[in-house]
């Protein structure tokens, strides 16, 4: 039932986003398209949610006829210091998404007003604790572009229909939807333009049901963690599933993460909000994480979960103050300028907690390339800090149809080995694309759970000893052979069809030779 109503709510949003798409098809490219919709998603959110609070907060002292939407502004005003302290930002009702709409389509002037709004409600915060949170929140939301339009007219045509579509979309309560409503809106979106674009989807989202089983490994065991760290966030859905699976208070101290991209951490910063993370529980920071890690005095994590961008260029030895970092220095050699997979598995080993779990998706090739790759490999294995690999299918993630793994860490383990699952078959297709369902999650989570000694063709726990005899090889064919799926040939049987075959052709082969000679005699007649 709760499936059902999981890919209705889908169905239904990817709906309403289409509906956007074709009403400024030709006019609005795809990648900011992408950008204007979250934005004014956004927008309509904070307004609902700030007039939600203050209407609850008048209805529980029998205020029941209340509408903040109605209010003045210059009474609204008198609430501004009290909202800024709770919700870290303050709107007008005047500047509320409802009433914009409203009036949107007499307002000639809507590029103008929204632009105030926008820059209102980022100054709101101020001088604030929140003031980080919010600065530049609409930055990639230019109401003035050509992109929207070459005049006013044209442009503001565009917003109304914005502010129209993302007005109609029945998002309801967003922590209530069984699906994560932006994520899903986001991974949309991305799906839809991001090819179109050039742009590689996966190095910004992570697929929902990957995240869930990141997520998942991470709380085994579990009922709530002290705070959760992902060092290459993108637009956050990873750190959101523990707000989803534990529910954001038993993430007791909060939400860390860290992205380069300062789009993509725009949006992360807003999908905290769209989740009802309040400012002063997420702590989103926008730098190259390897060379200038922002959350030195936040760590150690007990949780950390990430889907790093694969095998990219970094600075590695080419900067020789680095091998003296404490991250890296304890391997004794940098991952390789060439691929920087292993400085994010380095970085976060080194900020995990020693009662945490780190569970991270890899690129298959640092599993079993040499060089710098191998040596900190050997240190990892060496000193126990790998717990589990699970050879994931292809096709998982939007934009790249490798077969990802994930790495799970932990600095207490009760022995000195590594399992290995292959859940290459844990899958089902959806168009194009495969997906892991929850009985899929469920069943590698058991045999991640159990950690039992071997199961045939699925998993097995090797000693660390064992994969030093093999060169640190971590890759899961080296240790869980696959089965051998071809027909099986009874040798005995196909030689007496082989030799039946042959007798019964030399009689027809007889025969022939008969007949043409029949032929052959009945023409000298």
């Amino acid at each position: 039932m709760a499936n059902i109503r999981k890919e209705q709510e889908r169905e239904e949003l990817h709906k309403a986003i289409w509906n956007i798409a074709n009403d400024l098809r030709g006019s609005v490219d795809g990648w900011d398209f992408k950008q204007y919709v979250l934005g004014i998603m956004f927008y309509r959110y904070i307004s609902e949610n700030i007039t939600n609070y203050i209407n609850a907060g008048e209805y529980e002292v029998g205020n029941t006829n209340f509408d903040y939407a109605k209010l003045s502004d210059q009474k609204a005003e008198e609430a501004r210091e009290d909202m800024v302290n709770t919700k870290g930002f303050f709107i007008l009702p005047s500047q509320l998404f409802c009433n914009v709409r409203k009036n949107a389509r007499k307002n000639k002037d809507l590029n103008e007003t929204l632009e105030k709004i926008f820059k209102a409600i980022e100054s709101s915060a101020k001088g604030t604790e929140s003031e980080k949170d919010f600065e530049g929140l609409f930055a990639d939301i230019d109401v003035n572009s050509n992109k929207l339009g070459v005049t006013v007219d044209k442009r503001n045509d565009k917003l109304v229909k914005l502010l129209d579509g993302i007005g109609e979309m029945k998002l309801g309560d967003y922590k209530d939807n069984s699906i994560d409503a932006f994520g899903d809106a986001y991974e949309f979106l991305m799906s839809m333009y991001a090819s179109n674009a050039g742009k590689s989807g996966g190095e910004f989202y992570t697929p929902q049901e990957v995240s869930e089983l990141l997520t998942k490994l991470t709380i085994v065991g579990k009922t709530e963690v002290n705070k959760v760290y992902d060092p290459a966030c993108g637009s956050g859905s990873l750190l959101l599933k523990f707000a989803k699976i534990l529910g954001k208070d038993k993430v007791r101290q909060g939400f860390f993460g860290q992205e380069i991209n300062l789009t993509t951490y725009n949006l992360c910063r807003i999908n905290m909000f769209l989740h009802d993370i309040d400012f002063d529980k997420f702590n989103i920071a926008c730098e190259d994480t390897l060379i200038n890690p922002q959350h030195w005095d936040d760590e150690p994590f007990e949780a950390i979960v990430s889907n790093p961008p694969y095998s990219i260029k970094w600075v590695g030895d080419d900067n020789p103050l680095l091998i003296n970092d404490t991250r890296f220095a304890p391997a004794g050699v940098l991952a390789p300028r060439s691929k920087a997979d292993m400085a994010f598995i380095m970085h976060s080993l080194s900020w995990l907690a020693t009662n945490g779990t780190a569970a991270i998706v890899c690129f298959p090739g640092i599993f079993y390339r040499g060089g710098a790759e191998q040596k900190i490999r050997k240190y990892l294995v060496d000193n126990n800090f790998i717990d589990t690999i699970i050879q994931l299918p292809d096709n998982l993630f939007f934009g790249t149809s490798i077969a990802t793994c994930i790495m799970v860490m932990k600095k207490s383990k009760n022995d000195n080995e590594i399992l290995f699952i292959d859940a290459s078959k844990e899958f089902v297709k959806v168009t194009n694309n495969n997906k892991l369902s929850d009985e899929n999650i469920e069943n590698i989570l058991k045999i991640f759970t159990e950690r039992n000694e071997e199961i045939a063709h699925i998993s097995k726990l090797v000693s660390n000893q064992e994969i030093a005899e093999n060169n640190y090889n971590l890759s899961v064919s080296t240790y869980v052979e696959k089965e051998d799926t071809r027909e099986k040939i009874d040798i005995k049987e196909l030689n007496a069809k082989i030799k039946e075959i042959v007798a019964r052709e030399d009689v027809l082969r007889k025969e022939i030779d008969k007949i043409i000679a029949d032929i052959e005699g009945g023409n000298n007649e």
